[in-house]
């Protein structure tokens, strides 16, 4: 008897990750606040392992959404260019191991802004329909 009510997807493409927009604006308040930080005695280091998780999992999203929108230009557009470079800044960044420590927290919310901030030009720069 089968009693359960999950059904798994098959989607390696990842087009219904690619219909569903992002919550961007909690985690562009979680940016805002651990930049903010000043002292490192506030929380413990298994907090911090926990935010840069939770701001680790959204950048790796933030990335593949920019990748989508940056695969959606022409091949010789500077903004396709430039998300290229901020792709691989991301990639570096993100295969990096993760530390209970400020630093390694906020270099993780400035990854995030920074994929924003791409975003946004990318979407800026989208060819419109006819």
């Amino acid at each position: 008897m089968h009693t359960s009510r999950h059904t798994v997807l098959y989607d390696p493409d990842g087009l219904i990750e690619a219909g569903l927009p992002l919550d961007r604006e909690p985690y562009e308040c979680l940016v805002k606040a651990v930049l903010a930080w000043t002292d490192q005695d506030t929380l413990t280091a298994r907090d911090l392992e926990q935010i840069a998780l939770q701001l680790t999992g959204h950048a790796r999203a933030l990335a593949s959404d920019v990748r989508r929108r940056a695969d959606q230009l022409p091949k010789d557009s500077g903004p396709r260019a430039l998300a290229d470079v901020v792709l691989r800044e991301a990639e570096g960044r993100l295969s990096t191991a993760i530390e209970g420590t400020v630093r390694c927290v906020q270099n993780r919310a400035r990854l995030v802004r920074a994929l924003y901030e791409r975003l946004d030009r990318l979407e800026a720069a989208r060819p419109q329909a006819v």
